[in-house]
């Protein structure tokens, strides 16, 4: 606490004493504090909030709080009838301490979780029991730090029947850390809604971003950037909080894993960019990274560059980034509304965080046909279902064929850890079906040789016993060119997810699962991995 602040309070408590009628000590000024612990017991301190401040054998005066009742002060009379018993105000932070000297805080000692141990219930209540003892601005500095370590995405705060789990989300993967009580929650929660600015008295979800450096006990510091989910459940208030571990040098076209194929359509976009970019799949596919690569490799002073996303996930040098929140009924339209704004800036690069309604899908596409090239992402589960729901939202709209540049969907796999993955030769069924995955592949794609295919599965180590080591994309993604072009711009009828992919695939798209299998004969990821996570 500043010098300003603990003046300030010993002001507001000397003012209440006089309301009071009582009399008040400014402990601040007592250099060499004296205890008398065999007045009364720890505990008593704790929850009467009183502190023997002088004792002889004929009087005692005793410090007390807001906080410290009536009939504290009547017991505390008729203990001591051998003595006079005075009672003077004091301050919070004046017995706050006091109460560090009658009871020193026992050194924490932090926990450190490796991959190795993440999941292990030796961990879990180790690391459960420290939490317990350290205040909950240090339990959210621990947590994030921890999160950092392991290259963690997310921290889950989960209420359960009786507890409630932390787990850390690893490369797609949870893993349990810790179980807290629900007091130690409740302390927590408080926290995270201070600092978040979200409120514990209300049932609907609600979204926060927490941005601040916390100082943990054993002296080290952590930047503390999280951007918040709550949702109330039937046993209180769960929350997920997104890592944000930002480099802006991490965002780079060359780190997204593109085949040579992927890679020229989107250098060409970059070389002239104009037209609609969606980019789609579920929360925590790795949308927004593709983007921001994106952005990145488009930002320079001769464009200006605009984003409309709820909420502004990185900040970027020399981007003009909007945040906005979204109407949960649609009602008001806020995304489209922002959009129209933000074409009246003359901006070259457009990036709308995600279309949501009717009016925003519609603006995106009228300034993608205006010179402008938007970027945005959709929740689909493949690239052709990303065009029928648009069709869905704003009509079979022929300008579709004119405006959209690139379709692409995504998501994350685990990677095989290289260094201890191990061979193995595929059953007759896992060969029968890779088989039938590469007779389906696109004419203008070379078919793998697989007449000695070795399989890889994960290995095990000390250091990583799971034996995968970071994700990475499978992709699938289409222009339109070729059939599906033909198809957009000859059927009347309304078109199927199927009938377009179908298009796509004869247009020379490799659909996700294929990407996926020539990926598991490269050796870089398993079959395993894949169905996980496509199914």
């Amino acid at each position: 606490m500043t010098i300003d602040a603990r003046t300030e309070q010993e002001i507001a408590t000397q003012r209440r004493a006089g309301i009071l009628g009582i009399d008040y000590s400014d402990t601040s000024v007592v250099r060499d504090k004296v205890l008398y612990k065999d007045i009364l017991a720890l505990d008593e301190l704790y929850r009467d909030r009183v502190i023997p401040l002088q004792a002889d054998s004929g009087n005692i005066l005793f410090g007390i709080t807001n906080m410290t009742s009536q009939q504290v002060m009547g017991d505390l009379k008729a203990r001591f009838t051998d003595q006079i018993v005075k009672f003077v105000l004091i301050s919070d932070i004046g017995y706050d301490e006091y109460m560090h000297l009658y009871d020193p805080p026992k050194p924490v000692v932090y926990q450190d979780i490796s991959i190795s141990t993440a999941g292990n219930e030796d961990l879990i209540k180790r690391v459960s029991s420290m939490l317990d003892q350290v205040k909950a601005d240090d339990m959210l500095g621990y947590l994030v730090q921890q999160a950092h370590k392991l290259n963690a995405s997310d921290i889950h705060i989960e209420t359960q029947e009786g507890t409630v789990r932390i787990r850390l989300r690893i490369d797609g993967v949870l893993h349990p850390i810790a179980r807290l009580s629900y007091d130690k929650y409740r302390i927590l929660l408080a926290a995270i809604a201070a600092s978040g600015n979200i409120s514990t008295g209300v049932a609907e979800p609600q979204q926060g971003h927490i941005a601040q450096k916390v100082q943990l006990a054993d002296g080290s510091s952590v930047d503390v950037n999280v951007r918040l989910e709550t949702v109330t459940t039937i046993t209180g208030i769960d929350v997920v909080m997104r890592i944000f571990n930002f480099d802006q040098n991490m965002y780079n076209i060359d780190n997204l894993g593109l085949s040579p194929k992927e890679r020229k359509i989107v250098d060409d976009i970059i070389d002239k960019p104009a037209g609609l970019v969606m980019v789609v799949g579920p929360t925590g596919s790795g949308k927004t990274t593709t983007l921001y690569s994106m952005l990145n490799a488009l930002n320079n002073d001769e464009r200006k560059l605009v984003t409309i996303e709820d909420p502004v996930e990185y900040q970027f040098k020399g981007l003009t980034q909007i945040s906005v929140s979204g109407d949960p009924d649609g009602k008001d339209n806020i995304f489209a509304n922002n959009l129209r704004a933000v074409l009246r800036l003359d901006p070259d690069i457009i990036m709308v965080g995600e279309v949501r309604d009717n009016d925003t899908a519609k603006t995106a596409l009228q300034a993608s046909l205006t010179g402008h090239l938007v970027l945005t992402t959709f929740h689909a589960s493949s690239a052709a279902a990303a065009l029928t729901r648009l069709m869905d939202v704003i009509g079979q709209n022929p300008l579709f064929v004119s405006a959209i540049r690139l379709v692409m969907a995504q998501r994350l796999v685990r990677r095989l850890d290289d260094s201890i993955k191990q061979a193995y030769a595929p059953s007759e069924a896992q060969l029968a079906k890779i088989h039938e995955v590469l007779n389906t592949l696109p004419a203008n794609i070379e078919r793998p040789d697989i007449s000695n295919l070795q399989l890889y599965r994960p290995g095990s180590s000390p250091e990583n016993p799971y034996g995968y080591k970071g994700q990475m994309a499978i992709r699938e993604q289409f222009t339109m060119n070729g059939e599906i072009r033909t198809l957009l711009e000859t059927k009347t009828t309304i078109l199927s997810t199927e009938d377009i992919e179908a298009a796509a695939i004869r247009s020379g798209m490799t659909t996700m699962l294929q990407d996926a299998i020539l990926k598991i004969i490269a050796g870089e990821t398993t079959l395993e991995e894949v169905y996980r996570v496509i199914g």
